[in-house]
């Protein structure tokens, strides 16, 4: 994963509710995926192994989160164990072939779960972080970012 997409999803971790942090786990899975795929194109099994790795660590932080009060949890868990096996025998095996099935399940649960986080209105679940409201500047030559806190009035230069 890219520095740039780490930054993005760190900063839509600390504005998420709870089911945007589902979400979150899942766009994070399925581009580790995707990226695995790219690696073992370019032969290189070592970036192939770490990409499913990291994604695998995010599908088991989904297994641990589920809500065993509720009957669903259970049909969760058996789609979850099945995109684990996909991508244990991936890394095991050396070749994506398994992945196409996880990645489709996968991607139907980001489906609903994206359906599902547009009608929570829970709020972010991260509480005292700094607000970001982002703008794109042209300097000399370049384009700045930058992001205003506007829960910082004591910020900038005080005449």
């Amino acid at each position: 994963m890219t520095k740039d997409l780490i930054q993005a999803y760190t900063a839509r971790v600390t504005q998420a509710s709870k089911t945007e942090l589902v979400v979150i786990m899942y766009e994070i899975i399925l581009e580790d995926i995707k990226a695995a795929k790219i690696f073992y194109k370019s032969n290189d099994i070592e970036s192939y192994t770490k990409e499913l790795k990291h994604g695998q660590r995010f599908l088991n932080e989904l297994m641990g989160n589920l809500n065993y009060k509720y009957n669903l949890s259970y049909d969760l868990l058996t789609l979850y164990i099945f995109a684990n096996k996909a991508i244990i025998t991936a890394i095991y095996k050396k070749t994506p072939e398994k992945l196409d099935g996880a990645e489709i399940v996968l991607e139907k649960l980001y489906n609903g779960f994206k359906e599902i986080s547009k009608e929570d209105t829970s709020g972010p679940v991260m509480q005292n972080t700094q607000q970001l409201y982002a703008g794109l500047t042209y300097g000399k030559g370049v384009l700045n970012e930058t992001f205003i806190d506007p829960q910082q009035q004591n910020r900038g230069f005080m005449a």
